[in-house]
């Protein structure tokens, strides 16, 4: 048997009407990279397929 989850509500604002704000846990940052070359973006492909990391998008961040 689970536990029922706490009900938690995430925001990108200050205020949420109706609610009060017990906690801010701060910002929260990420990397994406979208498209490098077509060439390298196939191998990798197959790279991602075996594991390890993929050089080319490593750069890139």
């Amino acid at each position: 048997m689970q536990a029922a989850a706490p009900n938690l509500i995430f925001s990108n604002t200050e205020t949420i009407p109706g609610m009060t704000i017990s906690q801010s846990l701060g910002v929260v940052t990420g990397s994406t990279v979208r498209a490098k070359n077509v060439f390298k973006d196939i191998g990798a492909a197959f790279k991602n397929i075996a594991g390890g990391e993929i050089k080319a998008y490593t750069e890139l961040l």
